[in-house]
Formats: C-alpha cells, sequence, structure tokens
C-alpha cells in the first residue's frame, strides 16, 4: 500500500520508496503535526538537491546540518535538538545496519525483535517505538511474527491511534479525535 497521509504528493511518493525518509518522518514527530514531520524529510531532500542517505547524514557537518534544519521555514519546532536527534540515528544506521534502513527490520524474525531494534534508536521510547511498528505493520506490510502484540493498542485493526492509521483526511480525522480525547483523559486525570 502506499504511504497516503494527506501531504503533499511529492513528500508520499518519497515515504513510499525511502525508508531512510520515514525513519526520519517518525524521529520528528514529536511536538509538531504529523504533516510537518513526516513533510519534512522530502524538505530536507530539497534542500540538499538530492535524497540524502543514512550515512550521509552520519557524516554531515553538525553545524550546516543543524543550519539546513532551522532554514526558513524550520524542519522541526526544535531545529538544533532534532537535526542532532536525525544525526544520531543515521549514526545508529551506518554502526548497525550498515547505513541502510530497511535492515532495521528486513528479515526481523519477531515482532518482540523488531520493538526492540527500534527502541534502541535515540530518542524512541515506548510510545514512538511502537508506533513504528504498528506503521510498519500496516503501511508496509512488516508483519513477523508478534507484531501487533509488540506494537501494543497501536496493532490494533482501526485503532486510529497514530499515523499507522492514517490513510486519507476521514482516518487523519479519527486519530486527532483520539488524540484530543486522550488528553482530555489525561487532564481530567491529574485533576482528579
Amino acid at each position: 500500500m502506499p504511504f497516503s497521509l494527506p501531504i503533499d504528493a511529492e513528500a508520499n511518493a518519497l515515504l513510499d520508496r525511502d525508508p531512510l525518509a520515514v525513519l526520519v518522518g517518525l524521529t520528528l514527530d514529536q511536538q509538531i503535526t504529523m504533516e510537518k514531520a513526516f513533510t519534512s524529510p522530502w524538505v530536507l531532500a530539497q534542500r540538499l538537491g538530492h535524497e540524502p542517505t543514512a550515512t550521509e547524514l552520519a557524516d554531515f557537518d553538525p553545524d550546516a546540518l543543524i543550519a539546513i534544519f532551522a532554514e526558513p521555514p524550520a524542519l522541526h519546532r526544535f531545529p538544533k535538538a532534532m537535526a542532532v536527534r536525525v544525526q544520531e540515528v543515521c549514526r545508529v544506521l551506518v554502526d548497525q545496519y550498515d547505513g541502510d534502513a530497511a535492515a532495521l527490520w528486513r528479515g526481523v524474525p519477531t515482532g518482540a525483535e523488531l520493538y526492540k531494534r527500534i527502541f534502541a534508536l535515540p530518542g524512541f521510547g515506548k510510545q514512538k517505538a511502537q508506533i513504528f511498528v504498528a506503521l510498519l505493520g500496516k503501511q508496509y506490510n512488516v508483519q513477523p511474527e508478534g507484531w501487533r502484540e509488540a506494537a501494543g493498542a497501536y496493532g490494533e485493526v482501526d485503532a486510529f491511534k497514530s499515523v499507522a492509521d492514517i490513510v486519507d483526511d476521514e482516518s487523519l480525522a479519527k486519530v486527532r479525535a483520539n488524540k484530543k480525547a486522550a488528553k482530555a483523559e489525561a487532564r481530567a486525570a491529574k485533576g482528579a
């Protein structure tokens, strides 16, 4: 199934063909909209003049990469921190997966192992790792045994809890409604 977030068609096409773009998008998916996070890999490629490799980003001059992330409109609300984070993730890809983002999940035997590999990435806590497992399972057909369990609630059919379930404007609206309800519930629990 082609990646089909309600974003620019060229950004979706990049997410479709480039596993690194998906990983960068998910790395950036915090404290900004999903649309911004998953469009930013395409904007980064435009600014570089080509689609970068993990090796290129891992070896990039850190200050120059920060400047590219910070160029208006910034690729993230916190361009310095996220440029550093993307570079850290790419260094792990180079050190452990020969610079191949898809090697992170290619041939993984179980959902638990997939979760473990993703959780080990810089900046990937439990929730983000579960979302990525769900995204890979639901949108990229990466479905090792136990992947839904490893993804937790994000792996459920029609969960509408994360980017893993977004395929059009309607599913985006459902995810947004669920996130809004979860935040309201959390606020109510704090007040109780």
